[in-house]
This record gives structure tokens, sequence and C-alpha cells, in this order.
């Protein structure tokens, strides 16, 4: 009996071994390798090209290549360049899923003009140089370098030869210094060439891990794999000229990566002078409302870190640069850094939960994401509201509260921070799926603060305003679908809104940039 007792906890140990080597197994493609691969290339240290990568790794640049795809949507995102704002024109110009007051919001500052939805990393250079934010119509486009920042690692080169002058110079003189294809997002910009390690290129990011006690060149693996996105997926700022070196990039994240944090931040580290808002950062003054105003990035780091997968150190890798088989079985990450929902499969999501369907995974994604951006209209609209509200409060000229001014800065102050709380989501390219309760969170805070204002601006006119006020928010201030640096050279287009009369109507000019080709000369 005691033989059989011994014969019977033997068998279980090995069917527990058994069991417990197939479930490491099932999820070897989850975890973090113990041992990381070593690499010695041929590459030289300084190389940033990523035509120069591809015979040293033929299979990963395969799937790189696959970032040159522009015609696969998921229900709310994708990489057709539809206008986010244009929900009235079919693709590729606009789409069902867009927000009509983008321009509105934006007024007076480049983002008016145009933003559309990204294509691939490969196109990064090609459609910045195409982009009507910097102004093609003169030598100078009138945005510093700073913006070439996250577009390639040709960065390195520059930041070296020109020290912290780089920032502030304009962002035209560079445009033809740059292969698009060959230095655009890619290799170098987060492998070292020479050993592929992971590595943080990004002078920001370097700023912010040094202050933190953080030494970017010994971080752990598993935090790389989220920080080598983290270099660019975020909320940044352009140092004004007296809080430091001028026009360089900074991460806002001293007190946090929320919203709240990031608010409080910017109302210290500026250098406005209007009144009440001494001190603070702003990024432009809406010209209708009078606002000194906060324009968000795209916060995907910020929102993902503390969000279900983040607290849980599932990395930005893991999902949007999933494992695959190449057709030797040789087990590689995709380089086509994309959305798990463009796989039928839902292979990304299922390497964790392989209990579930990929139609059950699909499904839960859109109730996510459904319910963020139906907030998030409604946000957006709050916020439309706002900035009318103040605009006829600043031009009222019945009887005022006698606390009328005090009362008129609290308001643009809720004005402000209302949008940058929208933004922020708005702005977040996973459409709340990377942190569903901050999302929604951030929203239900944006109309609260949006409402404030309001009431604010009502309170200040004595509610002299409400009848202005009264009624469907888009026919009393009609979303504005098309404006653009040549339209704004039109005098008669300038008339077809009443925000329009804050604006200046450009002088007539040629376009003097095609990309990289200069239709004007420097002389002419």
């Amino acid at each position: 009996m005691n033989n059989q007792k011994t014969f019977k906890g033997l068998r279980l140990a090995a069917l527990g071994l058994v069991a417990v080597a197939a479930f490491t197994a099932g999820c070897s493609d989850v975890s973090t390798e113990l041992k990381t691969p070593v690499y010695k290339t041929k590459l030289t240290a300084e190389e940033i090209r990523n035509s120069a990568f591809k015979p040293e790794f033929p299979k990963q640049y395969a799937s790189y290549e696959r970032n040159d795809e522009t015609t696969v949507m998921t229900e709310y995102k994708g990489s057709v360049p539809f206008n986010k704002n244009d929900n009235v024109n079919p693709l590729p110009e606009g789409y069902r899923h867009a927000q009509p007051y983008l321009k509105n919001l934006w007024l007076g500052y480049p983002f008016m003009y145009e933003y559309r939805e990204a294509r691939g990393h490969t196109y990064a250079i090609q459609d910045f140089l195409h982009i009507d934010r910097i102004n093609r119509y003169a030598e100078k486009g009138g945005l510093p370098a700073t913006c070439w920042n996250c577009k390639t690692p040709k960065m390195m080169e520059w930041v070296k030869e020109n020290g912290d002058g780089f920032w502030a110079k304009d962002v035209n003189e560079f445009r033809d210094k740059i292969d698009m294809k060959d230095h655009t997002i890619g290799c170098a910009t987060c492998h070292d060439p020479q050993t592929m390690e992971l590595r943080i290129t990004s002078v920001p990011l370097t700023d912010y891990l040094v202050s933190q006690g953080k030494d970017p060149k010994k971080l752990p693996r598993n935090e790389m794999r989220a920080l080598v996105c983290g270099q660019c997926h975020v909320e940044y700022y352009f140092n004004g000229p007296t809080m430091g070196v001028n026009k360089k990039p900074v991460f806002p994240w001293a007190e946090g990566f929320d919203p709240a944090d990031m608010y409080r931040y910017y109302d210290k580290h500026g250098d406005l002078q209007v009144k009440g808002f001494e001190g603070k950062f702003a990024d432009w003054t809406h010209p209708a409302s009078k606002t000194p105003m906060l324009k968000a990035q795209h916060p995907e780091y910020e929102t993902w870190i503390n969000g279900t997968h983040g607290a849980a150190g599932v990395t930005c890798a893991d999902c949007h640069m999933s494992y695959t088989r190449s057709d030797d079985k040789k087990k590689i990450s995709s380089h086509w850094w994309t959305s798990p929902m463009k796989d039928p499969e839902m292979r990304a999501c299922r390497q964790c939960h392989s209990d579930k369907t990929p139609d059950y995974l699909k499904s839960r994604v859109l109730f996510t994401q459904k319910r963020t951006f139906d907030l998030l209209l409604a946000a957006q609209e709050v916020s439309v509201k706002a900035h009318e509200a103040v605009r006829l409060a600043n031009e009222y000229q019945g009887a005022k509260a006698a606390g009328y001014d005090d009362l008129m800065i609290q308001a643009r102050e809720m004005v402000r921070k209302g949008q940058f709380f929208w933004d922020y989501v708005s702005a977040e390219n996973s459409v709340g799926f990377h942190n569903p309760a901050k999302a929604l969170d951030t929203l239900a805070q944006s109309q609260q603060f949006s409402q404030k204002a309001i009431d604010l601006a009502m309170e200040a006119t004595q509610y002299g305003i409400g009848k202005d006020l009264t009624g469907d928010i888009k026919t009393i201030v009609p979303p504005i679908l098309k404006m653009n640096r040549k339209l704004q050279q039109d005098p008669e287009f300038m008339k077809t809104h009443k925000w329009f009369q804050y604006l200046p109507v450009l002088p007539k000019a040629d376009q003097v940039w095609d990309g990289q080709k200069r239709l004007v000369s420097a002389k002419q």
C-alpha cells in the first residue's frame, strides 16, 4: 500500500511538471526572453541609414517595410491620412469618426491649417515636409528646428554639430539636408548600430531620466521596450527663452504623468505676462476668447504607464511589435509598428489572453473606444461653447458684475484647463484603450471645467449673454471644415465664419517649397 502511495505521488508530481512545462511553453512569447541576443554587426557606431541595416537583419527589415502600408483602417484609426476634422467627405479626405471642431479649437495656432491621421513611421519626414503647419509660402517655415526632433535619427548629428543653438533655428534650414526615406524613423532611432542594444536617442527623454537619477544606458530591458517608443509618443513643449535653452523640447513630467500633474507643471514653467496668467506657459493665445492655451501632443506613454497593461509591465513592444515566426520558423519581433486590431486573429492580444476568441477581444476594444469617442465629441462641443461664452463676455457692452475682471480671468482659466484635458485624450492615439479609466475620467473633468467657464462668463455679464448661447452649439458656432494658409490669403473666404474676424488676412504669396523642392528661388 505504501508503494502504491509512493507511485501515485510520483505520478502526480510528474504530471505537475508536465503541466508547468506546457504552461511555460504556452507563455514563452509573452515574457521577456531570459537571454537577450548578442549582436556584432559590420555597421559603424554613427550609422543612421535604414537601408544599411537591411543586409544584417533582412527578416526584421521586411516587417519594417510594412509600415509603408497606407490603406488599412480599424474602426476608429488607420494609416489613411484623412483630415481629422472632416466627417463629411469619404476616405481618404475625411472619415466618419472625425472631430469637426478641431480647427475651431486650434484657431490661431498652426494646427488649424492641417491635422491628418498619421501614416506609418516610414512617411514621417515626407508627411512632415508637406504639412501646411510649416509655412511653405516663405523662405522660413516659421517653426523652430525642434520640430524635427521626432522625425529622424539625423537629430543626433545636428545637435552635435550645432549644440543647443540648434533648437531655435528655423525648421526650413534642414529641409533639404536629409533623405526622406533613409533617414526617417527607423532602426537607428531605437538600436545601437553595432550591438543592436536598445538605446535612447532623444535629448528630452535623456534629460528627464537624468533628472530622476537614472542612467539611460543602464535601464532594465523591459523598461526600455516602452521607453524607446516613449521617446516620441509623449506630451512635450518647447522651452521659452527665459526658462532655459530656447525652443529645446522638454517633457513636463516633473509632477507626474496625468493631465492634472502636467497642468500644474505648466502653471510654473512659463514666462507669460498676461494678467492672471503671470509665469505660466502657453503655446498660443486663442484669438476668439483671448485665452492663453496649451496644445497637447500625443501622450501615449503617459496614458499607458498607469493603465491596466502599463501597471502590469506589459510594454508598447509586447502589443505593437509582437513576436512572429519567419519562414524558417525563427521567432522575431515584428517591426511593423501598428495596431493589433489590424490582425484578424488578434495574435498580439492572445499572447496573454489565449482563452479568448479574436472576436471577443476585438469587441472589448471597440466597447472602450466607442464610449471614449462619444464622450470626446461631447467634451469638444462644451469646449467650443466655453470659448464662445468668453468671447461674448469679452465684448459685452451691458451691465457687468462687480467682479467682472476677476471672473473673466477665472473663466479663461477654465477654458484653458477644459481644452487641455480634452486634448490630452484627443491627441492620444488609442481612443481610450491604453487606459480606459483615465480617458473617461479626464473627459468628464474636461466637461466640468468648460461648463464652469460658461457659468463664470454668464455671471460676469449678469447673464446678459445667455440668449446668445441658447440652442445647438453647431448652429451658434458652426464647425470650421476648411482652413489653410492659402485660404487665409483670401479676404472673401475670411468672411465666411464669425471667428475668422480675429485672424489677420495673410498677404498674397506663391508657394516656395514643395517637399524638398524649391519652387521659388531664395533671391526671388
